[in-house]
């Protein structure tokens, strides 16, 4: 299979992976009402968004429109947005709201730059599509900061509830879910690491494998758990 072929298909596998595990996560939301899950189930959007742009390019070829969506939706917004489910989980409800209020705005700000930038898709490498196409100023310079801010705290929250359940040796599923979520929210940016290095391939393995991670410790962190077969295993461990 060509390099050409796999950088339409991974990115549309991880698209189909990411807005299957939004439903699931909408569907948890709508049983619960808790506001984590609706930024999560948001940032899953944006996630299957940015790939169905990627595999658009891979499969089709270059858009404006399309460039566009994928630059705001995968490269800015989706790992903040994913990073504000778990500020709203982790954090009290006011700083929650403040942080919230901020990433609003400035995903507001960071559609209006992304839509009114000036391109020139000559400037990307050859069967890479990347921010090299955008020519005006101020736009690049977003990414970082919201992909900071993101990675930080869906990252950093899922290895702190790790450790919380860890250290009071309850809820082993859960401690093996997060861990799973935390590596697969570091996957695409290994990857990013390896496309600048002029791998771009890299990228959407790392973006498909991260879907799958964080898909997969979703579904252990929120199985249900015997709670007899916990009981004893807690007697066992106090003994």
């Amino acid at each position: 299979m060509s390099a050409e072929l796999l950088s339409g298909l991974l990115p549309l596998l991880s698209a189909l992976i990411s807005f299957v595990f939004a439903y699931f996560v909408f569907q948890r939301w709508r049983g619960r009402k808790r506001l984590y899950l609706l930024f999560w189930g948001i940032g899953l959007l944006l996630y299957g968004i940015g790939g169905a742009a990627e595999a658009y390019y891979g499969l089709i070829g270059w858009s404006p429109w399309v460039f566009r969506l994928w630059y705001l939706c995968g490269a800015v917004l989706v790992a903040a947005w994913l990073g504000q489910g778990t500020v709203f989980l982790l954090m009290r409800r006011q700083v929650a709201w403040a942080l919230f209020a901020l990433l609003a705005a400035g995903s507001v700000y960071a559609a209006y730059k992304v839509f009114t930038a000036t391109l020139d898709p000559g400037l990307m490498i050859a069967g890479e599509l990347s921010g090299h196409a955008i020519t005006s100023s101020g736009v690049r310079i977003l990414t970082p900061f919201f992909n900071l801010y993101g990675t930080v705290m869906l990252v950093g929250g899922a290895v702190y509830s790790a450790w919380i359940f860890w250290r009071k040796r309850v809820l082993l599923n859960r401690t093996i879910g997060n861990i799973f979520i935390a590596a697969g929210a570091l996957a695409p940016a290994f990857g990013g690491a390896f496309q600048r290095a002029g791998m771009p391939i890299v990228l959407y393995l790392g973006e498909l494998l991260g879907a799958v991670l964080m898909f997969t410790g979703f579904v252990y962190a929120t199985r249900k758990v015997d709670e007899e077969k916990e009981q004893r295993r807690l007697e066992r461990a106090a003994a």
